[in-house]
């Protein structure tokens, strides 16, 4: 089954973190990234950029609204994902307990909805 592993955080622990601990971190994401392709569970995951640069895209009335920045203020922020391939929720959870940034945020797991290929 696929999962999506969404990786919630507050952005300002990153800008706090020195150049050092950033470092130390981004390898340990390499390394989990690297595993979990080598298990075979993974099939894509991304870093976003910051909540700033984010667009958001409301229609009502038949009118489409655009504002920048989220859409909605919260404590912490999605930044970032991976999709996985999992047997079942208790091996992605297992797996979304190995991202790094889980110390010191959340990883919300979501299992993909499988629909029929787009002709």
């Amino acid at each position: 089954m696929k999962y999506l592993l969404l990786i919630y955080s507050n952005e300002g622990d990153w800008t706090n973190l020195s150049e050092a601990e950033q470092d130390k971190m981004f390898n340990e994401y390499m390394e989990f990234s690297r595993s979990i392709y080598k298990s075979g569970n993974y099939i894509a995951g991304e870093a976003l950029q910051p909540i700033a640069t984010a667009t958001t895209v409301r229609v009502r009335n038949g009118k489409s609204l655009t504002t920048d920045g989220p859409f909605a203020e919260t404590r912490e922020q999605l930044g970032g994902f991976y999709m996985i391939e999992a047997k079942d929720l208790d091996e992605a959870t297992a797996i979304a307990a190995r991202i790094p940034s889980v110390r010191f945020g959340c990883i919300e797991i979501r299992p993909i909805m499988e629909t029929p290929p787009i002709p």
